[in-house]
């Protein structure tokens, strides 16, 4: 039974790839970032025959001891640990160098000091910017976009040179769009779940035109756990992704169908990204994944909405429906 670090376990990814390590007999470790009311974050929602073989360990990827003493015993890390928000980046771009890419050195310093066995750095399919090609396989230019995709820039080139200068067993991991029950409503699809199960005649968005690579949840975290099986993927880039693309209201007006179809769509400016600074189309292709490990997603996005739908059904009043999250 390996001894497993999850950093950013009570995020929204995190949270899941937990409870699946977890039910898989891993021993796990999972890093939180250190509040005063201890908060797990979305750990605490788990169920409890889950949650009492979770090792809870507090702390911020930002503080180099911490996170040393975080991976001392563990064979595999999954880092997740990020600031993640595109819009609060704008405004905070100290937060997220700090957080993705001395956080990230941090994990990469300590795995090499306690000779960790594996370590799974989680990048971003912004990395990508806006296609230049599609499907955009691991060898697409990397473009700074946004603040927030600088950072995860420099966290992936940063984990590359620990490979390839020190010999340190890493992969990068490369989700597309991943939705499905707990995510922030900082994310396009809980915006427009939540709106629509409480608005009565119109949703606010921002670009419709933009395409994504949408990826439920629980596929995006088998990939995971699959790219963790394969010695295979030792010092590779991955990523997972659909090979299928949507756009904004494309998406939109399937979710508005399923729950109030007499919903409108109104474009808010505030919503609105920098022009330079949006990603106009994002389709992943995942060749790669297919080729060096067992993985297969299994949601349809259909089959993944209608879980999602119904998570945020019971859960409405867990969100602020009429405020614009950043």
């Amino acid at each position: 039974m390996k001894k497993v670090l999850v950093t950013g376990a009570g995020g929204f990814i995190g949270s899941h790839l937990t409870m699946k390590l977890v039910k898989l007999g891993f021993d796990v470790r999972a890093f939180v970032h250190y509040n005063s009311n201890s908060s797990v974050g979305l750990l605490g929602a788990l169920p409890n025959k889950i949650k009492k073989n979770i090792e809870i360990f507090f702390g911020d990827v930002r503080d180099q001891n911490r996170v040393l003493d975080s991976l001392k015993g563990v064979d595999w890390v999954f880092h997740l640990a990020a600031l993640i928000a595109i819009p609060y980046s704008y405004c905070s771009q100290d937060s997220y160098v700090d957080t993705n890419i001395k956080g990230t050195l941090n994990i990469l310093q300590a795995a090499r000091r306690v000779n960790t066995n594996r370590v799974f750095i989680t990048s971003s399919s912004e990395v990508y910017g806006s296609a230049s090609y599609v499907p955009i396989d691991e060898s697409h230019p990397l473009k700074g976009q946004s603040p927030y995709s600088a950072t995860k820039i420099g966290a992936d080139k940063i984990s590359e040179s620990f490979y390839k200068s020190f010999s340190v067993p890493i992969t990068i991991v490369r989700p597309f769009n991943t939705y499905g029950p707990g995510q922030s409503a900082r994310a396009v699809i809980p915006t427009i779940i939540t709106q629509a199960l409480f608005k009565k005649d119109e949703i606010k968005l921002g670009l419709l035109t933009p395409t994504r690579d949408l990826n439920f949840v629980k596929d995006t975290v088998d990939g995971f756990i699959e790219i963790a099986k394969s010695d295979k993927t030792i010092g590779e880039e991955i990523n997972i992704a659909s090979n299928k693309e949507v756009s904004i209201g494309e998406l939109a007006k399937v979710i508005i169908d399923q729950i109030n179809p007499e919903l409108r769509i109104v474009c808010d400016e505030k919503r609105l990204r920098p022009k330079k600074s949006e990603v106009e189309r994002l389709l992943g292709s995942n060749k790669k994944i297919l080729k060096l490990t067992n993985w297969k997603p299994k949601f349809s996005l259909k089959k993944g909405l209608l879980e999602t739908i119904s998570w945020f059904k019971e859960n409405l009043a867990l969100y602020r429906i009429n405020d614009y999250n950043i």
